[in-house]
């Protein structure tokens, strides 16, 4: 019922479901909100010693320079690369929504297909751009500008990175039947938990600390990543990382 009470509200916007604006604005909104309380986060730091201590590079300083590039590079791509290819899809293949939602066992079930997919996709795609040099120096490097991450170094990259695992995050809820709330449910959690990968906070509530036995990695796994550049493939969790050999732990 609170499932159905949700896709009601939804599709109560149908007209604004249904724009071309409506893809592009609801990625970067969901994005620049979950952003947003990392940035509090980097400006109060030098002040507070307390923030500081969550911090995963904590002698590392977040400035307003280094935030205005990285959120001007994703303002771009949103506005030159992805918004055209919404007017595309648009176009050619519109969105249409059913009245029943999902059931919520299967909305659980296909929002965790979806993201264990991606993670496999990501975690192929990452490594081959590292152990290909010129993938790495053509389309990855801008992406490892900053050796220390931080939350708006999300989607620090270039075209060809933002479209390609946007591609994947796309086209997985429609290779696995999902529905169109299932979808954006995923879409909403893949954002937040790539954002938390990159925020350079190891938090009480991380999501790494929920997950037992150490199956996710979170924001540590990905920040040694970016600090040791050949370890720490897989976006999220650490079983393929740990199956190739490329797991580096931040304790070792």
């Amino acid at each position: 019922m609170l499932l159905q009470s949700l896709w009601d509200l939804i599709l109560g916007y149908h007209a604004w479901l249904m724009s071309p604006f409506f893809p592009v604005l609801f990625s970067l909104s969901v994005y620049l909100a979950f952003c947003l309380p990392f940035v509090v986060l980097d400006l109060l730091s030098p002040r507070l010693a307390w923030i500081r201590t969550f911090k995963i590079q904590q002698k590392s300083h977040v400035s307003w320079t280094m935030m205005w590039s990285c959120l001007a590079l994703s303002l771009y791509n949103h506005v030159v690369f992805l918004f055209p290819l919404t007017v595309l899809h648009w176009y050619w293949r519109p969105a249409s929504f059913i009245a029943e939602a999902p059931g919520t066992l299967r909305l659980i079930w296909d929002v965790v297909a979806c993201l264990l997919l991606f993670d496999f996709q990501s975690f192929i795609w990452h490594m081959l751009h590292h152990k290909v040099p010129w993938l790495y120096r053509t389309f990855h490097k801008v992406h490892h500008k900053h050796t220390t991450t931080f939350a708006l170094t999300t989607e620090y990259s270039g075209a060809w990175e933002t479209l390609s695992l946007g591609f994947f995050a796309s086209v997985n809820p429609l290779l696995l039947g999902c529905h169109p709330l299932t979808e954006m449910v995923f879409y909403v959690l893949n954002i937040w938990l790539s954002v938390e990968d990159h925020c350079g906070y190891d938090l009480p509530w991380s999501t790494h600390r929920l997950v037992p036995f150490g199956l996710y990695g979170g924001a540590p796994h990905h920040d040694m990543h970016h600090l040791k550049f050949k370890s720490n493939y897989a976006p999220y969790f650490t079983h393929w990382d740990r199956l190739f050999g490329t797991l580096h732990k931040s304790s070792e």
